[in-house]
């Protein structure tokens, strides 16, 4: 392919796909990666894309929120392997708060037989989690459509009540400096007193989170430790000044 032809086939990929990985592209381009770094790097001086670790975006997504279906197939196998790696950390018997997200939806099968009580403001979660016999409550409150996620006053409520052995939370983006990020300040707030009423919180990420920045802060990064499935080693340095990062094996 021509350099164009190339630029125009990496802008059609992230249409399509709103993400896009370099090894991917080496593969369906027959270009090296080098090649394929620069077009990323020409592109993102062009602001027709955002270079993230490993991959690039579209740009101005910060705001954007993506819908559960169109997160629920993008890097499955990545957040499947997190899920199980995360799940380790529960113990028998724990009260745990679950997240509204496709990353926390993976972590219900590898939950079962742990005798938990599961506290959850995604309405996505509710039937794996009684499929798997796990005693479930659901926060209510005002549901958002694209997510499934409750938000709100009456969801903020409703966690008050509570208290937490541990917490995962799904984000949007994480940052050395700008700390975990989604684009909803309400759901933010949740993910915020969430966290807040647990004895540990771990947020849950795949690489394409990595040095994203949504438009809410949910917290600084030594709120939580990290759990993500790759990162560079540049990246995890600089991360792990700020907070545990756990990435998972191969």
């Amino acid at each position: 392919m021509l350099t164009n032809e190339r630029h125009a086939y990496i802008l059609r990929l992230l249409d399509e796909k709103q993400t896009v990985k370099i090894q991917e592209l080496v593969e369906s381009t027959g270009a090296s990666e080098s090649t394929i770094r620069r077009d990323l790097t020409d592109l993102e001086q062009s602001r027709k894309l955002e270079r993230v670790f490993g991959g690039a975006i579209l740009p101005g997504q910060n705001l954007l929120e993506p819908s559960i279906k169109d997160k629920s197939t993008q890097f499955l196998d990545e957040k499947i392997r997190i899920a199980e790696f995360a799940s380790s950390f529960v113990q028998q018997g724990d009260s745990v708060f679950l997240d509204a997200g496709t990353t926390t939806f993976q972590l219900i099968p590898f939950l079962k037989d742990k005798d938990l009580v599961v506290v959850t403001n995604g309405l996505t979660l509710v039937e794996a989690l009684t499929d798997q016999g796990i005693t479930t409550y659901l926060t209510g409150g005002l549901m958002k459509p694209r997510t499934g996620a409750f938000v709100g006053s009456h969801t903020i409520q409703a966690l008050q009540n509570y208290r937490f052995d541990i917490c995962f939370l799904g984000i949007n983006g994480f940052h050395a400096d700008y700390g975990y990020t989604t684009p909803d300040p309400e759901e933010a707030a949740v993910k915020q007193l969430a966290s807040s009423l647990a004895k540990k919180t771990y947020a849950l990420a795949d690489h394409s989170k990595a040095n994203k920045i949504s438009f809410a802060k949910i917290m600084d990064l030594d709120r939580a430790t990290l759990i993500v499935d790759e990162i560079s080693k540049e990246a995890n340095a600089g991360l792990e000044k700020k907070t545990t990062v756990k990435v998972v094996d191969r």
